[in-house]
């Protein structure tokens, strides 16, 4: 299994711009074989860091997903949507586990 983590940036003030074309590539790759997740989410505290994590089954289903044409016109975007200050990483891991919650926890 691959995880790839990590964040990119956009200037605050254009994230409604670039939401339509975060949509887009997020809603092609979750469609692609062996996407196990694919998720972005805007930081809390620092508006603009948008935090990535991608989910493969195999790292050729990354290297698939890496070359298509979405992931292509996504990049391609990046210029005119002020994306930029890329830092992902990629690591292979094996199946996850739950993490029981502790006793003194109560969600109701």
């Amino acid at each position: 299994m691959i995880l790839i983590v990590g964040t990119i940036r956009i200037a605050p003030e254009r994230l409604a711009e670039a939401r339509p074309a975060m949509q887009k590539v997020i809603a092609a790759s979750r469609k692609e074989a062996g996407c196990l997740e694919y998720v972005y989410a805007e930081d809390i505290q620092e508006p603009g860091l948008i935090h990535i994590m991608e989910r493969w089954a195999s790292q050729a289903a990354f290297d698939e997903h890496f070359v298509s044409g979405h992931i292509a016109e996504w990049c391609g975007a990046w210029k005119n949507i002020g994306i930029c200050d890329r830092k992902l990483s990629i690591y292979g891991i094996g199946e996850p586990q739950a993490i029981p919650l502790r006793a003194q926890v109560n969600i109701a």
